[in-house]
């Protein structure tokens, strides 16, 4: 089955997830859980080219396509007011998409049957504005260079997004051959060009009765676009609609069972929570046909990728040295003397074997994209272990972007990797004026935490280390490795899960800084965050019946209140998809 991706379809904005929900790896986690899950012969994966000026202002407007190079109009289409945004390697990313849809309709028109785009679906770009998201049109700019070449079938737009087409219609206002039909949880008004049929709220049976007329209507299609949202699963944050995964897998099913034999561009369209990458992964499943494996719940896309990685990684290239060899304590100590030639992480890593992981992985690439570049690794050794510092230059400065400490500790008679200390910084970025910071940030982060702890795990694989200790110096921190990790007392485990089912609900930002503040009570007694160990083993260690009776009676037993802040600090505003004034 004929897959569009680039690795530059991630979106280099760190902030995306948390401002907007969208997961700027949503390409890249489809096509890594289709590959863990054993479909990678299943697939033909495209790298798609970047869609060229030339072929977009034949739908999008000279003077829309010249307002996109500045930031803060960029910045808009995606719900944020920014003076410093990365527009050139936004446009980048838009462009590529775009040349995916483009060259996966050529594809389909050529071989009769679907393909798919990893990203795409931009359906509410205009030719002279964009918002929603969506800043460049992807399916008009493909039909429009499409007729240019001579095609002049009956085009079809199956827009399954949560929201109205609204862009599409406007793009395709003149195209006499081009039939849209659309199923929302969102009324934006009259769309007179456009079947609408808008159900807020819409369940499984619902939705799909609904998807079962508009394909009674639609007209016999030469070449379909199907805009397989991600938006419309249950809990979504700006869906309004209710479907579970298996009514997203039946809604797939039955356009594609309706599209056979029939050329057909898929496209994922919107999605605004953690686990719409397997809504996209799904879709992928459906088009692959019965051969297809599933993703298994489990199955953790960044652990796929970054052991693919580590597997085609020479130990030569990392360490500098002719045998993959381990180096005790003790030696590394000396090492670190400085009689004994530069400092090694860990006593196995150098510096450039550093280096060389972080190009590999994809992080340095990933940075450049932010601004930065000219990386140097620093490695020295102090009382709580090795540390490694990456810097890189940017607007003119050299600047801090990450550090780690790492050392070895013993836990139930196994040798296991410390993780002391880490920081992820992005120092050219700003804070939004309605967020306060999290506890410990003096600026944004990467948005690279799940890298950074996969990269950590990595090395406790290649060194044989038993597992990942973690004390985590936040309330936040720790609740971004318990998807991970887990308290090594089972008492602490039970606290924790108390204090967010007690304190969880007021949000992660607002939590974190009550507990930081010194706001919360424990039991009505005055509380402090108590920075205790977690454990990721790399071999299953399940939880025994005892320490379960811990955790879930401490649980019970446990109860957390928050006191009321004396001055409060601002108030994000809702979230909304942003529409054009």
């Amino acid at each position: 089955m004929p897959v569009w991706y680039h690795p530059l379809y991630r979106f280099p904005i760190h902030d995306l997830r948390e401002t907007t929900g969208i997961e700027p790896r949503r390409a890249d986690f489809a096509l890594w859980s289709l590959i863990g899950a054993h479909n990678r012969h299943r697939i033909d994966v495209h790298e798609p080219t970047r869609a060229p000026y030339e072929l977009m202002s034949r739908v999008h407007t000279p003077a829309y396509l010249e307002s996109l190079t500045r930031p803060r109009t960029l910045s808009a289409v995606f719900g944020l007011d920014r003076d410093r945004f990365p527009v050139d390697a936004v446009l980048d990313t838009l462009r590529l998409a775009v040349g995916g849809t483009l060259e996966a309709a050529r594809h389909a028109l050529d071989d009769g049957g679907p393909t798919l785009n990893l990203l795409g679906g931009f359906h509410h770009a205009m030719p002279d504005r964009g918002h929603g998201f969506c800043a460049i049109n992807d399916i008009a700019i493909a039909i429009s260079v499409l007729r240019l070449k001579g095609f002049k079938g009956r085009v079809v737009v199956i827009d399954l997004d949560a929201h109205p087409s609204d862009g599409t219609a406007a793009c395709l206002a003149h195209d006499p051959s081009a039939w849209i039909g659309s199923i929302s949880g969102s009324d934006w008004g009259p769309l007179p060009t456009v079947d609408e049929t808008c159900i807020p709220g819409a369940d499984d049976t619902q939705y799909l009765a609904a998807l079962d007329a508009l394909l009674s209507r639609a007209p016999k299609p030469d070449l379909t676009f199907v805009i397989a949202g991600g938006d419309v699963m249950r809990g979504d944050r700006l869906g309004l609609l209710s479907l579970t995964a298996k009514g997203v897998g039946d809604r797939d099913q039955r356009v594609a069972t309706w599209l056979r034999g029939s050329p057909s561009v898929w496209l994922p369209g919107g999605g605004y929570q953690d686990d719409a990458w397997r809504l996209l992964a799904s879709t992928a499943c459906v088009l692959i046909g019965p051969g297809a494996r599933p993703v298994p719940a489990t199955l953790d896309p960044v652990q796929v990728r970054f052991e693919w990685v580590s597997r085609g990684l020479n130990p030569e290239a990392l360490t500098g040295r002719d045998e993959d060899t381990f180096i005790t304590p003790d030696e590394m100590d000396a090492m670190f003397g400085g009689d004994h030639g530069p400092p090694r992480l860990l006593g196995y890593y150098n510096a450039q074997g550093i280096e060389v992981a972080l190009e590999s992985y994809g992080i340095l690439g990933h940075l450049r994209r932010l601004g930065y570049d000219r990386f140097e690794i620093d490695l020295d050794h102090s009382a709580a272990g090795d540390r490694a510092r990456l810097t890189g230059e940017a607007q003119g400065r050299r600047h801090l972007l990450w550090e780690l400490v790492l050392a070895f500790e013993r836990l139930e008679s196994e040798n296991v990797l410390a993780l002391q200390w880490m920081t992820l910084r992005h120092p050219i970025a700003a804070f939004p004026p309605d967020r306060l910071p999290l506890p410990g940030q003096d600026v944004p982060g990467l948005g690279m935490g799940e890298e950074a702890l996969h990269l950590v795990l990595r090395i406790a694989e290649r060194l044989d280390l038993a597992g990942v200790l973690y004390r985590p110096a936040w309330l936040h921190t720790a609740a971004f490795a318990r998807r991970s990790f887990r308290f090594v007392d089972p008492a602490e485990q039970g606290r924790f899960d108390a204090l967010m089912r007690d304190i969880g609900g007021m949000g992660l930002l607002e939590a974190s800084r009550a507990v930081a503040a010194g706001r919360v009570r424990r039991d009505g007694a005055p509380w402090a965050w108590p920075a205790a160990a977690m454990i990721l083993w790399r071999s299953p260690h399940p939880e025994t019946e005892q320490d379960e009776a811990i955790r879930h009676a401490t649980m019970t037993e446990t109860h957390f209140t928050v006191d009321p802040e004396a001055t409060p600090g601002p108030v994000a505003p809702p979230l909304t998809v942003p529409r054009p004034t």
